[in-house]
């Protein structure tokens, strides 16, 4: 197999098409999303953590305007070879940086170049929007998302409810993954007022076509309770802990 350029090469990015390049470096952990009705994981997020085991916040605090665009295309690489090396067969959700990404066909060259090189199918790829960050032009977003959407990726749409939530983009260009902040999930079996805006925000993605992830459930109780409204997808401490540089075998409930 051809081995493609220097672009995407992890090692070399900072000198090339990747701009300024990373003095840190840093790997990834991986917290199933598992799919109760099928009692199976659906997905695995990619979450990064420091070399020896450092939290995401000692590498995200490191980011800045000058390096987000080699950063967002390093990660794509590592998490994409990572998975691969684990044998992952479930799907992978990487996190991005819309900002990072100024021409969505442009950037995602590395990614497919990634997957072509490490054997793995791009049609297990989930696009993570991180819902709190901020965006001067909202249309990018949406040209983004579409874009990745024709290409055959999924996409999803981080802590929804957080406090940025994008109901514009709900109407430009629904996701096919809404994860629900788990600010909304603790305790909810518990808060009538909860209950009614993820009541709501389930009816809205019956209609738009779209399904839920309920992260961040820590007790039976809130599992039992999202799990009576319908939502199959779920992530949080309840069924497993982010395995570092490893695919965490998760506890499914009865």
């Amino acid at each position: 197999m051809q081995k493609p350029a220097v672009l995407f090469d992890e090692t070399h990015c900072g000198q090339c098409a990747c701009g300024e390049g990373l003095d840190f470096a840093f790997t990834f952990a991986f917290q199933p999303i598992i799919d109760a009705d099928k009692r199976e994981v659906y997905a695995y997020e990619a979450l990064v953590r420091g070399n020896e085991g450092e939290g995401a916040w000692s590498i995200l605090s490191r980011v800045n305007e000058k390096n987000r665009y080699s950063f967002d295309q390093i990660c794509r690489v590592k998490a994409v070879k990572l998975a691969a090396k684990l044998g992952m067969k479930a799907m992978l959700s990487i996190n991005f940086l819309p900002n990072a990404v100024y021409q969505a066909e442009y950037c995602i060259r590395t990614t497919l170049a990634a997957a072509r090189t490490y054997n793995f199918d791009t049609s297990k790829i989930i696009f993570e929007l991180i819902e709190g960050e901020d965006l001067s032009k909202p249309d990018h977003l949406v040209s983004i998302i579409n874009t990745y959407r024709e290409m055959g990726f999924k996409v999803a749409v981080d802590d929804f409810g957080a406090g940025y939530s994008r109901y514009n983009l709900m109407v430009a260009s629904p996701p096919d993954l809404l994860k629900l902040d788990m600010a909304l999930v603790r305790d909810i079996e518990s808060n009538p007022n909860k209950q009614a805006v993820v009541a709501g925000i389930i009816t809205m993605m019956d209609k738009l076509g779209g399904r839920i992830v309920a992260e961040g459930v820590e007790t039976e109780a809130e599992y039992r309770w999202l799990r009576s409204q319908g939502i199959a997808l779920f992530q949080g401490y309840l069924f497993a802990k982010p395995g570092f540089e490893s695919l965490p075998e998760p506890y499914i409930p009865s």
